[in-house]
């Protein structure tokens, strides 16, 4: 005879385990601790195992459970147990697993009741019951026997706090009726560790056991010593009915007789007994379980919610539309086409803010990489100068010429405007090597079919190098339109006159003064550990200095450094170090900054490097140029002109300078735009226009269309799950509708398990007796039937009428002082009056015999006084 109550619970919770583990997860119930608290031979293993249904605990008189058992019931489809200490074993046989437990308690406490904290864990498993925990405790004991320890009563009640402290444990406080209920210890424990009473029950056992003529009725009302939750009675086995095997089945249908039997309890057997206690058990599981339903579905919908965005690709396609590949193929090359204009164009939504990407760095390509590429080329003075001296000699030949030719200037720019070739090209490849990048982060999306994303990227990687041949071509064409005309009526060419007038003239141009160029963290990577070691400023470069300060407020400067006479240099990036590094020196060897003749500036990436030389060049900053000067020194002092030449060359250096500027002005104009017709533009309507028609041409559609086995299975489990979840939140639903949650019981005044700061005698049992001695009046429950009492007039004596009976203990009660012993009630006047206040259900002495006086005395003072 199982559990009915949790077998019916069973089902409702395996939906909620299946439909978790349908989607991966485990179902975190967490379902209560029961556990069985009270006093040696109370009745604890029995009120637990009934509970369970299954007779397994061991039995009998004195300290039988000295080892907490913590049992753990499993839900699996085949019934059988086993223990942590000895695994490899299963049992099927009960018996043997009573066996067991016996044996293994005295391997640890020996054969002569010894006790011991550490705990036998047992594991049923079986169809019908619930993933639950139950903790059958020893039972309290006040007077050591045996080997057990001389504070056996301290430890025993430290090993049951430790399992009944836990908020989620149900707290079974089991007192037998033939004790007396105010001096239960296991109450007093539960109310330490459960003050409210919301998870306590009291369990009253031993009811057949109790003095005839004696009952329990007001304490299983909740009237005599009321509990929150109140009390249920259960009549267990006794050790005979054990020893002879008399069947659960059977001891529930002799405990339902003696309920409906006996006089005081009948009208409430309905809700005494084991069953009830079953239900009253399985009713809270139902209720924790309600409480746990809408964490759960809130987690649920929160996933729901993150896989909506990624499933919504998934959803609309269905495995048996045989249009479902077209329709993919459609929109991912829709798709593709616009992410890629996004990525080069600019658009508001997908922004990536980590890095720059796609049309952004392309765009710091034309501007900042393309100029600084220009000026590395630019020419340098001395060989500028003597080619133009070699140039003009050349052209006089053997005569002395006596105007300055122009030749020689037409020879010198085109040899110039030549050098300008390797910096175009340079730049086309790095757009080129942007563009496939770009190529590359947009097709990851067509990840889930493997050969469509190789075709795409290997058609548009092709388109982008044809077009990168004819972009080429368009460049160099460029430069050779330059070098085959040479405009000296160009407007902002300065002419012959003016050349000759000018004075020399640096080949740098300055910015307008104190102009912000640039504001950004660097890092002094220099600075020895004695003087601080590296450390990141915020720099400001304007038009004539470059200052550092503590931090961006601009307000604590720490230097200011101005820009005459410096250059940059590349710097090797240190062997630890994961900074890219540049300095700043000066070109007359002097001290750059306090004792060093350079500052390293270290930047966290290449490109912040390229981007500050590039701001540092708008600045008049230029970089070092890689011949040794000092090698260009010693030949130039084998070069020597005259007065006449040196006034040509200057003159010819001054036209070459101009006309140079306007060429870089035009081709610094002219590249990004022809990149962006012949190149970028091209790509974009090749990719819209023409990719669909390639792809077809280039592949069978079903071919293309194939998943890659990790993507159709990830595709799979995310449908699945996503259905699941729907699932999961659908039977929710259906448990919320289909169980009924219980309000927990309203307070009542539980302050007679406050502990006593005095102890006084504990008032008995009442007895109930049909026969009641003379010059008593007989004890009535209820009001006494008949007609309404009529206020009597002053000065009638109240001798013969009967004490009223008060349904709980009121102010007059001898408990109303919140004392679990209360005072012995005082010596009436009247000898025949009953003292007030005695709660019903309270026994008193047995009745005194006919013909004697009676005389009210104090209940026996208790062992604790």
């Amino acid at each position: 005879m199982g559990n009915r109550g949790m077998e019916e619970l069973i089902p409702l919770v395996n939906k909620l385990q299946d439909a978790f583990s349908s989607i991966g997860q485990s179902c975190h119930l967490d379902l209560p601790q029961i556990a069985v608290v009270g006093g040696q031979s109370a009745g604890k293993s029995s009120v637990l195992e009934n509970f369970v249904g299954r007779d397994f605990l061991p039995r009998g008189s004195g300290i039988v459970t000295r080892r907490p058992l913590i049992l753990q019931l499993i839900f699996s489809k085949t019934e059988y147990a086993e223990f942590l200490h000895c695994k490899s074993k299963k049992f099927t046989d009960f018996d043997e697993v009573r066996q067991e437990i016996e044996a293994e308690t005295d391997r640890v406490t020996g054969t002569n009741k010894g006790i011991s904290p550490v705990p036998i864990n047992l594991r049923v498993y079986s169809p019908h019951v619930l993933n639950l925990t139950l903790i059958d405790l020893p039972g309290i004991t006040k007077v050591p026997v045996g080997d057990q320890p001389p504070d056996i009563e301290y430890q025993i009640k430290d090993m049951i706090l430790q399992f009944i402290s836990r908020e989620s444990s149900l707290i079974l406080a089991v007192t037998p009726a033939n004790m007396d209920l105010a001096n239960s210890d296991a109450l007093k424990l539960a109310k330490e560790v459960d003050p409210q009473g919301l998870r306590t029950i009291g369990v009253i056992t031993k009811l057949d056991l109790m003095d005839e003529g004696t009952d329990a009725r007001d304490v299983l009302e909740n009237k005599l010593l009321p509990l929150r939750r109140g009390y249920i009675g259960v009549v267990n086995r006794s050790q005979k009915d054990i020893e002879g095997k008399k069947d659960i089945r059977a001891a529930l249908a002799a405990e339902r007789k003696f309920f409906l039997s006996h006089p005081a309890y009948r009208h409430m057997a309905d809700r005494m007994g084991t069953p009830h206690l079953q239900k009253t058990l399985n009713q809270q599981l139902t209720n924790h379980i309600r409480e746990s339903l809408p964490a759960l579905r809130s987690k649920l919908q929160s996933q729901l919610l993150s896989l909506e965005k990624e499933v919504e690709e998934y959803k609309n396609f269905r495995p048996d539309d045989p249009t479902r590949k077209t329709k993919a193929l459609l929109q991912m090359v829709q798709q593709f086409g616009v992410d890629f204009e996004k990525r080069i164009e600019g658009s508001g939504d997908q922004v990536d803010t980590l890095e720059l990407s796609g049309g952004a760095r392309i765009n710091r390509i034309f501007h900042e990489r393309f100029p600084f590429e220009l000026v590395k080329m630019e020419f340098d003075e001395k060989d500028l100068r003597r080619e133009i001296s070699y140039a003009i000699k050349n052209i006089h030949g053997v005569r002395t010429g006596l105007f300055t030719p122009d030749l020689a200037f037409e020879a010198i720019v085109k040899k110039q405007v030549v050098k300008l070739k390797e910096p175009c090209l340079k730049c086309v490849d790095l757009v080129i090597q942007e563009l496939i990048n770009t190529v590359r982060q947009c097709t990851s999306k067509l990840s889930s079919y493997p050969r469509l994303r190789e075709e795409t990227e290997r058609i548009v990687t092709t388109y982008i190098r044809e077009r990168e041949g004819r972009t080429k071509d368009q460049i160099l064409l460029l430069i050779d339109i330059e070098q085959s005309y040479i405009n000296t009526n160009h407007e902002d060419f300065i002419g012959f006159a003016n050349a000759q007038q000018r004075s020399t003239q640096l080949n740098k141009k300055r910015a307008i003064p104190n102009q912000v160029i640039r504001r950004g963290w660097l890092t002094i990577n220099n600075i020895s550990l004695m003087k601080g070691g590296s450390k990141e400023y915020w720099f400001v470069l304007t038009a004539e200095s470059l200052s550092w300060y503590k931090d961006e407020e601009e307000k604590e400067k720490k230097y200011m450094l101005p820009l005459d006479n410096l250059k940059i240099r590349d710097v090797e990036k240190g062997f630890m170090s994961n900074k890219h590094v540049f300095a700043i020196f000066n070109t007359e060897q002097r001290n750059v900054y306090k004792d060093l003749r350079q500052i390293e500036l270290a930047c966290d990436s290449q490109e912040d490097v390229d981007s500050w030389k590039a701001s540092f060049l708008r600045a008049g900053v230029y970089p070092e140029k890689d011949q040794a000067e000092n090698e260009d020194g010693a030949q130039e002092n084998t070069f020597s002109m005259d007065p006449q030449l040196e006034r040509q060359v200057e003159t010819i250096r001054n036209l070459v300078d101009s006309y140079v500027a306007i060429i870089n002005k035009s081709i610094r104009d002219l590249m990004p735009k022809t990149i962006m017709h012949l190149m970028i533009n091209n790509t974009k309507a090749f990719i819209h226009h023409e990719l669909l028609a390639y792809l077809y041409s280039s592949a069978d559609q079903s071919s293309l269309m194939e998943e890659s086995a990790d993507q159709a299975q990830r595709r799979d489990d995310m449908l699945r799950m996503y259905h699941a979840l729907k699932e999961a939140l659908n039977i929710i639903g259906d448990i919320s509708t289909s169980t009924v949650s219980t309000p927990v019981p309203p307070p009542v005044d539980d302050t007679w398990l406050q502990s006593p700061s005095s102890h006084s005698p504990t008032p008995q049992r009442r007895p109930v007796s049909s026969v009641h001695p003379p010059g008593r009046p007989p004890a009535v429950r209820g009001p006494t039937p008949g007609p309404p009492m009529i206020p009597l007039p002053m000065g009638t004596a109240t001798s013969s009428l009967p004490p009223p009976i008060p349904y709980r203990p009121g102010p007059q009660s001898v408990f109303a002082n919140n004392d679990l012993f209360p005072a012995p009630p005082q010596i009436p006047s009247r000898p025949v009056r009953i003292p007030p206040g005695i709660p019903p259900g309270v026994p008193r002495r047995p009745p005194a015999a006919p013909n004697r006086p009676t005389i009210i005395r104090p209940a026996e003072p208790s062992l604790l006084d």
